[in-house]
This record gives C-alpha cells, structure tokens and sequence, in this order.
C-alpha cells in the first residue's frame, strides 16, 4: 500500500494535536523509518531490539510510526526502537549517556531501579528540569549493582507510546546463576487510542474498557448456586457502593494489544534454544497499566532473581509480574519440542504470547486463559479469615459489659476509648494466651495511653524483616518530623471526595498470589510464587532495627477515576521527608480495590518476608487490593524522589515527593 505525503501530514497532525512541531524536528532525525519508498518499509517491529554495550551511549529519542494492529500510528521511539535498545553494562564502570530529545515537547529518560545521584534519576520537576526539545542532557553515574532492570520516560505519557527498554548489568564477580544462553522478554501494551485520549474517556467513565460487567445470566447462576437471598444481598451491597466486582483492570484488551519485545501475539516472538540448554529469561514487565500472569506450559521456571537481585532459587510453574517489576527465571527443555512463553493479564481480557522453540518456526500450541476473576470480600479489606484465633483461651475474655448495639463494628477501631482514668489494676489478662493472635488487626492509634502503667509493656520495635503484623504496641505515636527511636507516623486518611471506601480489616498480603491465582495447586496443579517465598540470596546488610514505622493509605475514588495517598492527591500533599542514614518501615495499606505497583526511587525497598537474615530488596512492589505490606527503607540517597503507584494513569494522583536529608 503506498501512501502519500497528505497521509503522512494526518497521522502527524494527530500526534501533535496539542502541541506546536518544533522547527527542523524531522530534519534533525524526529521521524524514524522513512525512506524514499513506502512510508511502512519499516514500520512493522522486529523480533527483538538490538543490544547497546559498553560504557557511552547515545540514545536520540523521536517519532516512528508502528502498525502493531492493522492500524497504523505514530509511536515516540528511542533509536528507532520498540522497546528501546538494550543496554549492556558491567557493574562497576561509570556510563555515560548523551539522550537527545527530537520530539515537539519535553522529555526525559528514569533509569528504573539504578541506585544513583538524585540529579541522574531524570524526574522532571524533582529531579531535573526535563530535556528540551531539540537539547541533549548527559547522565552519568556509575553502575553500583547487577541484574535485570529496566529504563522508560516518566515525561507525560510518553511510556505508553513506545519509551521503554531494558538494561542488564553483568556482575564484575562471577554471576552464581548459571546458565547456557539468555532473553530478554519485554511485556508492554500499545493502544492506536492516544494516551490523552485513553485517560479522558477514563475520567468521564472508569468503567469505559470494562467488557466484563454482569449480565442476567450471571444473576441467574448466582441464585441457582447462593440462592435468591444471598445473591440479593450481595448484588445490593456492590450497588449500594456503586462499584464492581468485574472492576479488575482500567484499560484492557478492549484498546490494548499486548507486546512481547514489541511484538503482537500473531507476530509468534521466538526464542531458540538446544535441548539440555540452560535458558535464562529475563522478564520484565515495562506496560503502562497492565499486571501479567506468566507460565510455559509443560515446563516449570526456577526464580533466581526479583528486582535485578539476586534471590535463593525458587521453583513454580507462574508468576505474577506487577507493572515496572522484573523476574529472571531459568528453564531447562528436555525435549526438541516448543514451548510457549505465554503472558495473560490480570483481569484475562488478552494476552501476550511468544515460543520458546529449537527451530525457527517451530510454534506450540497456545494455552487458554483462565477464568475471569471476581472481586470479593477479601479485595474489599472485610475478610477476617486471616486472623489467627487458634491460641486464644476465649474463657478469659469476658465481654458481658460491652454495649455492641451502637458499636461501630466495621471499622474495629478502639481510637475513642479514654485509658486516662480507667483502673487498670482490675484488668487480669493473665489468663489470656496471646500466642496465635494476630495484633495487626487492633488499631489503638488513637488510644489515650496517659494513666497506664506502662512499666510491664514491651515497647521495643517490630524486628526488622518480620513486618509490621508482628509489631508489639508502640510508645509514640507521631505525626510530623522526624519524632524519637520506636515511631509510628500514622497519618490517618482522609475522607472526602478523593476516597470511595475504605479496608475495614487489611490483611497482609505477602504470601497471597492474588485474585485470579489462588487455590491454582489444587485446580490446574500449578505451583504459584508468592512474596513470602522470596528470600535474598545474600544476608541482610543493614540488620539495624528501625527507628520509626510510616503508614501510609493508598486511596481513590473510582467513580471520579481520582486516585490519591491519605486520600490527598500529589498536587495538595506535602512531601515525605526522611533523615539521612534512618532506617524505617513503610507499611502501605491498599484502601482500594486495585492492585497498585509501588515504586521508590533512588533506595531499596527491602521486603519483610519473615526472615531478617536475608531480606530481599526491591524497587517495586505489588500491593493487593484490601491488604496491607511493609518494607524497610535505608534512606542512604540524599536528595529529591519520586515515589508512587506505577500505573501510568494513577500515577499523578497516587504520587509523593520524599526527601532525604
């Protein structure tokens, strides 16, 4: 099909609808894949991106127009790429980057998970001033660390057209993964939908890409299977809060075709290998909105790595991978046959797909998606199964005096009690066997504490790498500065019209796979990774305990598709601050139904998973909806970083600054 220079004018027109072409961009190298013949020549994406290594690079950042769908369109590309080049680097060496920005507005380039200066982070507005059009910025840092990682803009909503690639850093000691060959596996999706436009039809209707809404059949079956009471009861309670239980992902496969290295599931992205081969796959999930549930039919995957860290392998058949997180996995075909790599999303609306093969062209078959998840009660934060009753003598707990007729029992909330002038002398509680209670369900945040002797209490801190389920009661309860050694910064949510509900019972989410992946041992016999399996592969560096615990309330309101922290938005908020050389727990309760991916730049996330000795860090983790996970944080980064929910459109609500001084 041959297409004209008018043809070319529209589809520039609309990429540029909002914004004025800088003089001389095409000329200066803004247009890839031109060429005296047709405009497409090169338009279709290749089977993987090429590979960059060394220690100085130059990446030109610019526009390609891309047919993924049928549909052509204009992508921003870097290098003519989708995804971008992989970067090689060696850890160690000091890596320059010269980034020119040939586009018609700002740009900027975040190196995902690199431990680097505030100023080399490319945040703009936090960390830099953001590169011009027509200007060419310099990173340079040095690459303190090894793995799988990744980098994107973090400029408007350039990520989802096309700025995203990936970076692995070798090991300058002998990597103890071993391995025979390597991929890199790049999930993403793409819309022919703008970006701008994807969001406005979410703020005028949150539920505009959700197919998957109840109909009279399912009422039906509902009926046949609770009866007519229950399910009665159960549809007046979702209408009543004006939600969804279908409402599992914002954007879906209504408007998204889902990439595996820039490649449409049609388009069969293959991977060759040799029988008795060691392969390792380096997954990383650089989409804008799309969580992806990945297995390989017949053929199990060993984790060896989270984040870019290394980790004690763990051996499962699927993995969920949360929006910026990265996994290596090894795998070890024994028979000359394909496999098939395949990626379905979190609410099964599509899938991206690839084959891991020993010939070329050699294709599996591909795997049906599993079942469409339902929101429940667990996702709601009501679900009290989690509470750990079984070592309670309930002999001892007499509650004959307790008025429950005007409790307010859904919020299980002791903040109003006045301790001051109770006498605490008559409160025997020896009888009482703590040993199985989980204490993370008593919010005593408000409890006056002012008369009660505190002498036989155990005020210490949770033990580093146990969470915060398993901190003992605080001494102080602070809001504001720094505060003293054994601090808890509570800062309650707000209500109001950033909020549309609230986690009654938050439980913990570590070692929870997710809604759409429980109980999948005992359906499909598929073993399922979990944050508590995860353990560092080497100890624990920073073994002190920590000096104060931040909680903070991820927040929305999905009818207004207005999404929050406190249930205040990023533009209204003040910004976290943390003393330089502190260690402190952040412990995220997810008030929402969505499953949120929460990045910190510029320092570790380090993962509470039970076992002090060998925390695993991250830089990104997936927070449940209706639950709760900690992590600590060494703030050892002086400066200015973001920290925030990396789904794209969520990300300018649910959005903090944190600075480290």
């Amino acid at each position: 099909m041959k297409h004209t220079k008018s043809h070319l004018n529209r589809l520039l027109h609309q990429a540029f609808s909002r914004r004025k072409f800088v003089t001389g961009a095409v000329a200066g190298g803004a247009l890839w894949g031109l060429n005296a013949g047709s405009l497409w020549a090169q338009a279709s994406p290749e089977q993987s991106p090429v590979t960059l290594s060394g220690r100085e690079f130059d990446l030109n950042i610019g526009y390609k127009p891309v047919n993924f769908t049928g549909q052509e369109s204009i992508a921003t590309a870097i290098n003519g790429s989708i995804p971008a080049p992989i970067l090689r680097w060696r850890e160690g060496d000091e890596i320059l980057l010269r980034v020119t920005n040939n586009l018609a507005e700002d740009s900027s380039l975040h190196w995902h998970g690199i431990i680097l200066p505030a100023n080399m982070d490319g945040v703009p507005g936090i960390s830099f001033d953001a590169i011009r059009p027509g200007q060419t910025f310099e990173y340079r840092f040095t690459a303190n660390q090894s793995g799988t990682y990744w980098y994107h803009s973090h400029s408007g909503f350039q990520e989802q057209t096309g700025m995203y690639g990936a970076i692995v850093i070798d090991p300058r000691e002998p990597d103890p993964v071993s391995f025979d060959r390597e991929y890199v596996v790049v999930l993403s999706d793409w819309s022919d939908t703008s970006p701008h436009n994807v969001y406005a039809k979410l703020k005028k209707m949150s539920h505009y890409y959700n197919f998957n809404e109840r109909t009279t059949a399912d009422l039906w079956q509902e009926i046949k299977t609770k009866g007519i009471t229950q399910a009665w009861n159960d549809r007046a309670m979702w209408n009543q809060m004006r939600m969804s239980d279908r409402d599992i992902a914002d954007v879906t496969g209504y408007t998204y075709t889902f990439l595996m290295n820039g490649n449409a599931p049609d388009q069969n992205w293959q991977a060759l290998f040799q029988r008795g081969e060691k392969i390792r796959l380096r997954f990383i999930n650089g989409s804008a909105m799309t969580i992806f549930d990945v297995r390989m039919p017949g053929l199990e995957m060993t984790v060896v790595a989270a984040d870019g860290q290394n980790i004690d392998p763990v051996t499962i058949d699927e993995f969920r991978i949360g929006t910026a997180e990265t996994y290596d996995v090894i795998v070890e075909p024994s028979a000359d046959t394909a496999y098939t790599i395949f990626a379905q999303s979190i609410d099964r609306s599509g899938y991206a797909c690839g084959t891991l093969t020993p010939e070329a062209g050699l294709s599996a078959e591909v795997p049906a998606m599993d079942t469409r998840p339902v929101l429940g009660h667990k996702e709601m934060g009501m679900d009290m199964s989690g509470m750990d009753m079984e070592g309670v003598d309930q002999s001892q707990m007499d509650m004959s005096g307790m008025d429950m007729e005007s409790m307010d029992h859904s919020q299980m909330d002791m903040s109003g009690m006045n301790m001051e002038s109770m006498d605490h002398s008559q409160m025997d509680m020896s009888g009482m066997n703590m040993e199985g209670v989980d204490h993370s369900q008593m919010d005593m945040s408000g409890m006056n504490m002012e008369g009660m002797d505190h002498s036989q209490m155990d005020m210490s801190q949770g033990k580093p790498g146990m969470g915060a389920d398993q901190m003992p009661m605080q001494s102080t309860l602070g809001r504001a500065g720094f505060g003293s050694s054994n601090e808890i910064t509570h800062v309650q949510s707000e209500f109001g019209p950033q909020v549309d509900m609230r986690s009654e019972s938050p439980q913990s989410g570590l070692n929870d796979p997710g809604i759409g992946l429980r109980n999948h041992k005992e359906l499909y016999n598929r073993r399922v990774l979990n944050y508590g399996d995860i353990k560092n592969l080497n100890a624990t560096l920073d073994t002190r305990e920590p000096e104060r615990e931040i909680e903070l309330h991820l927040t929305g309101n999905m009818r207004r598709y207005m999404w929050s922290m406190n249930g205040i938005k990023f533009t209204d908020a003040e910004p976290l601050n943390l003393r330089y050389g502190e260690r402190v727990r952040i412990t995220l309760v997810n008030d929402t139904m969505m499953t949120h991916p929460m990045h910190l730049h510029g320092m570790w996330s380090e993962l509470e998973t039970g076992d002090p000795q060998y925390i695993p860090r991250k830089h990104t983790v997936l927070v449940q909806p209706g639950s709760k996970i900690s992590y600590l944080v060494t703030a050892d980064a002086r400066g200015s970083w973001a920290f925030h929910c990396h789904l794209l459109y969520h990300m300018m609500g649910m959005f903090r600054e944190v600075n480290v001084s």
